[in-house]
């Protein structure tokens, strides 16, 4: 339940008056609730202030950064502060359509745009969360160097300090580096699985919890592929609208094994034998 204070707060904070709170689904990190309001509906995102560090002003800035390129639908950011021992983000409540018949296409065409979006170096300009986990983003020069040193190299310390051992790294390394092409930077959702797209009410996607970066496209599009839930349709309009280099299905589980790592130093088990083997296939 919404603690009373903060509901109050947030009231005096953005000038609008709750008449409902529903809990919603969906919120493994933070507590996620809609605000019914007497102007429109919110939704109010709510950690403990101490938990994980500055996650809300750096997906804000996230957010603004993939809204400024006006390529996907991004929800509002009405605001983000701390109150008590609580930190929050209000975002625009967006209401639910359905799938229509291009729909698929047209999620093509707009990742495509969206991923034409680039600038000179590989990074980001702070680091930032990919989920409850630190992401590096630290300037890099060519596409090898950033999924390598920004990437997977932190996910292999983490892992070690957590009891995983991974061998012969740097062979590794040097193998994949061979077999990444050399793209500009695109910016990146950074974690586009399908619980972080929703249809709105004009029954197009929207983009929600990023983890941006400047990065390798075709790292969005491996991450598409990890769980399901995009249809081919999509994919074969994005390759229509912005080509992507020769034998890119090749290198779909490379780009996985940063999404697979998180998943091991979160959850362990058999993610951890999931790694080891997508490090063996490309050995």
């Amino acid at each position: 339940m919404l603690p009373v204070s903060l509901k109050t707060h947030l009231e005096e904070m953005f000038l609008f008056s709750v008449k409902e709170t529903k809990a919603l689904s969906g919120g493994d990190i933070n507590e996620v609730y809609l605000l019914k309001t007497s102007y429109q509906d919110y939704v109010v995102k709510v950690n403990k202030v101490n938990v994980f560090p500055a996650m809300f002003k750096k997906e804000v800035n996230g957010l603004e950064t993939l809204r400024k390129t006006h390529s996907i639908d991004i929800p509002e950011v009405l605001g983000f502060g701390d109150f008590e021992h609580y930190t929050y983000l209000v975002l625009a409540h967006k209401e639910s359509g359905k799938e229509s018949t291009q729909f698929w296409e047209t999620f093509g065409r707009q990742m495509a745009a969206l991923h034409q979006n680039s600038q000179e170096h590989f990074g980001f300009e702070e680091d930032n969360y990919y989920g409850s986990l630190w992401q590096c983003n630290k300037r890099e020069n060519t596409a090898s160097a950033f999924f390598i040193q920004q990437r997977l190299m932190p996910q292999f310390q983490l892992a070690g300090e957590n009891g995983y051992e991974f061998a012969q790294l740097d062979t590794f390394y040097k193998k994949i580096e061979q077999l990444i092409p050399q793209e500009k930077p695109s910016l990146i959702h950074g974690d586009l699985w399908a619980g972080n797209y929703l249809i709105n009410a004009q029954n197009q996607a929207c983009l929600i919890d990023p983890a941006v970066s400047y990065a390798p496209r075709e790292m969005d599009l491996a991450m598409m592929h990890l769980f399901g839930g995009f249809d081919d349709r999509l994919f074969q309009t994005y390759n229509e609208a912005f080509p992507l280099k020769e034998d890119w299905k090749a290198r779909v589980k490379l780009w996985q094994l940063y999404y697979i790592l998180g998943h091991v130093n979160l959850f362990g088990g058999n993610y951890y034998n999931s790694a080891k083997a997508i490090i063996k296939s490309y050995s």
